[in-house]
C-alpha cells in the first residue's frame, strides 16, 4: 500500500503521463530505480580507489611540494581533564578551569596549555588535508571533463528549452547513465567516509549539501529530469576544481599561487552558483515546464531542492566574500572554514585578557 502511494503517477509525472508510458521499447530506454543500486558498490569502489590514490599519488605529491605536518607536543595523561574534554567541553570557561585546577592540583596556565595541546591532537595534519583536497581535485577535474564530453554535442546544452522537449518521454543515453552513476557514487562515498574526513566549520552545511545533492539526483533520475540534472552537476563541479586546487597550494605554502587561484575561484563560483544556477537553470525548471504541463508534486519538489542548494551557495558565498575581504587587506590565512591549529603558548597579553574575560563572566553570573 505504501509503495503504491509512493510511486503514484501524479507524484512523479505530469498529467496525463503514467509509468506505463515509460516502458522500454521502440528504441527508447528509460531510467529505472534499479539502475541506482549499482551506486552502492561503486561508492565502495571509489573509497578503495581513493585509498590507493592518496597513497600512491597524493602522498608523493605532498612530499614533492614540501607539505609537512607540524610537530605537536602531546597532552600529558590526566584522567580528570580527559574526562572533562570528552564529556563536557573542549573549550572550558575560566570558571571551569578554576574548578579543574582544584581537582587536578595544576595551575590555570598549565590547564589552559593542556587543553590547547589536547585540541591540537584531534586536528588533522596538513598532509591529511592535502591528500583529501588532492583526491577531490582529481575527481572534480575528471568529472568536469566528463560532463563537457557528455553535453557539448547536445542541443539542450545551448538551448535550455530543449531540456523539456518531449518530456518525460526522453530516452536515457549511455553518457547520462555513467555521469549520474559516478557522480552519485562519489557523494555516497563522501557520506560513508564523513567521520574520517576533515571536519570544518561548515560541517553541518556540507552534510545538508551532500544529502540534498543525492536526493536531488535520485529524484531527477526517477522522474526523468536527467537533462537538467547533468547541467546542474556540471555547473557545480566547475568551481569545485578551482577550490580544491587552491587548498592544495595553500597547504603546500605556495601563497602567491594559492591566492591567484582563489581569486579565479571566487569569480567562477559567483558566476556559476549565483548567476547561472538561479537565473538560467532554476529559471529553466521553474518557468519552461509550464509551457507543456500543469504543475505537479514532482515539479514543486525538484524546484524546492534546487532552492535549498541555492541557499547553501549564498551561505558559502558569504564565507568567500569574507575571505576576499581579508585577502584584499592582507589578512587572509588559510581556509575560512578550517579549524586552525592553536599556538602552543599564548602571549602574556592574551593570557591576561582571558583572565579578565573570565572575571567579567563571573561578575555577570553573580548578578
Amino acid at each position: 500500500m505504501l509503495s503504491e502511494w509512493f510511486w503514484w503517477d501524479r507524484l512523479w509525472l505530469p498529467r496525463p503521463v503514467t509509468w506505463v508510458d515509460l516502458q522500454d521499447g521502440e528504441g527508447r530506454v528509460y531510467a529505472r530505480v534499479s539502475h541506482l543500486y549499482v551506486t552502492i558498490p561503486v561508492a565502495v569502489l571509489l573509497l578503495g580507489l581513493r585509498a590507493l590514490y592518496e597513497r600512491l599519488i597524493a602522498m608523493p605529491l605532498a612530499n614533492a611540494l614540501g607539505v609537512k605536518d607540524k610537530v605537536r607536543l602531546r597532552a600529558s595523561h590526566n584522567p580528570v581533564m580527559e574526562k572533562y574534554f570528552n564529556t563536557h567541553s573542549k573549550h572550558p570557561t575560566q570558571e571551569d578551569i578554576k574548578g579543574i585546577c582544584k581537582k587536578s592540583g595544576w595551575s590555570e596556565r598549565q590547564v589552559e596549555r593542556w587543553f590547547r595541546r589536547r585540541r591540537n591532537q584531534d586536528r588533522p595534519g596538513l598532509q591529511k588535508k592535502f591528500k583529501e583536497a588532492s583526491w577531490r581535485f582529481a575527481f572534480y577535474l575528471l568529472s568536469s571533463f566528463g560532463g563537457v564530453l557528455a553535453l557539448y554535442d547536445k542541443p539542450w546544452f545551448y538551448d535550455l528549452r530543449e531540456v523539456w522537449a518531449e518530456f518525460p518521454k526522453q530516452s536515457l543515453l549511455d553518457s547520462q547513465y555513467w555521469y549520474y552513476i559516478i557522480e552519485m557514487s562519489f557523494y555516497g562515498s563522501l557520506l560513508i567516509n564523513v567521520a574520517a574526513d576533515v571536519k570544518r566549520k561548515d560541517f553541518k552545511e556540507q552534510l545538508v549539501h551532500h544529502w540534498a545533492t543525492l536526493t536531488l539526483l535520485s529524484f531527477s533520475w526517477c522522474a526523468n529530469y536527467i537533462r537538467i540534472g547533468t547541467l546542474v552537476m556540471l555547473v557545480h563541479d566547475t568551481s569545485d576544481v578551482l577550490m580544491e586546487s587552491a587548498k592544495m597550494f595553500n597547504y603546500a605554502g605556495w601563497e602567491t599561487t594559492c591566492n591567484s587561484i582563489f581569486v579565479v575561484f571566487a569569480v567562477v563560483f559567483m558566476i556559476t552558483r549565483l548567476i547561472i544556477f538561479p537565473f538560467w537553470l532554476i529559471h529553466c525548471t521553474w518557468v519552461y515546464p509550464l509551457d507543456q504541463f500543469e504543475p505537479f508534486f514532482g515539479y514543486y519538489f525538484f524546484n524546492v531542492m534546487l532552492v535549498v542548494l541555492l541557499l547553501l551557495h549564498v551561505f558559502w558565498a558569504s564565507l568567500i566574500l569574507r575571505m576576499v575581504k581579508k585577502f584584499l587587506f592582507g589578512k587572509l590565512k588559510g581556509d575560512e572554514r578550517s579549524d586552525e591549529e592553536e599556538d602552543e603558548e599564548e602571549s602574556e597579553e592574551e593570557h591576561a585578557c582571558n583572565h579578565t574575560n573570565g572575571s567579567v563572566k563571573g561578575l555577570s553570573n553573580g548578578h
